[in-house]
């Protein structure tokens, strides 16, 4: 039986949201129209516009709102930055940057930084072969210091968690924090998988904020493991790709990876 690839971030959100205990890790997140990107503007101050179906971070937009200056209304895609003096102004122009596909907006979380570069953290959940999830690995991911996403196909720099996280917990937090996420990781897995029942996989995006708090930016149901050969022990690496050759996504190496 095909490993189930699920698409849709809007399908994967309504099923973490319909998640009491998960509800709260989920930035809010509501389709992409004139008056819902003005009305979450105002609220939030910066929120993320994003295509419902894409990959490696593209067509992703920042825009923010910076009260009482000359252009209040900003956005930025890729490299490129524009600013606005009226909301009419900026949405006219960001219809047009945009990719003419279905997008949503998402709640601005403002990311945790190493060296000024924002991070964030993937971490991967596999079906074992035991057919339990397990959290496999985590990684961080440092944006490049133009862009506003973090993917390594965008120019992130892979990295380990600990060393990101360290600059904000002691030691002894950072552990407890990544055993917190990989709790977190296996409760995604499994209330995704009583909605799309064939998943054997997921890549969980989670932004850190100033109080440390996690949200849950993304679930991707096709990750890429060979980020994780980025970490400086290939033991991570070799577990997943043994989980993932148990389940049929690949096929057995002959040679060591």
């Amino acid at each position: 039986m095909a490993i189930q690839r699920v698409r849709s971030k809007r399908a994967k959100t309504d099923v973490l949201l319909a998640d009491p205990s998960l509800r709260e890790f989920i930035p809010s997140t509501r389709s992409f129209q004139r008056t819902t990107v003005e009305q979450m503007l105002d609220h939030y101050e910066m929120i993320y516009v994003k295509p419902v179906n894409g990959t490696f971070g593209n067509g992703v937009i920042r825009l923010e709102k910076k009260a009482g200056a000359a252009e209040p209304y900003f956005f930025q895609s890729g490299q490129r930055k524009y600013s606005f003096s009226t909301f009419d102004d900026m949405y006219r122009k960001l219809l047009r940057v945009k990719k003419r596909k279905a997008y949503l907006s998402q709640q601005g979380i403002h990311l945790l930084k190493y060296s000024g570069r924002r991070f964030d953290l993937r971490v991967m959940v596999q079906k074992n072969p035991h057919s339990q999830w397990e959290t496999t690995g985590m990684i961080g991911r440092v944006a490049h210091p133009r862009k506003i996403v973090t993917n390594y196909h965008a120019g992130g720099t892979p990295m380990p968690v600990t060393k990101l996280l360290k600059g904000s917990m002691t030691t002894e937090q950072v552990k407890h924090y990544k055993t917190r996420l990989r709790k977190l990781g296996v409760d995604i897995a499994s209330a995704l998988e009583k909605k799309f029942t064939r998943i054997k996989e997921i890549g969980v995006d989670i932004a850190v904020d100033h109080n440390l708090k996690p949200w849950v930016l993304e679930v991707n149901t096709l990750p890429d493991p060979f980020l994780f050969k980025k970490l400086p022990s290939r033991a991570v690496f070799r577990k997943m790709y043994a989980y993932a050759v148990a389940y049929g996504r690949f096929k057995a190496r002959k040679k060591k990876v």
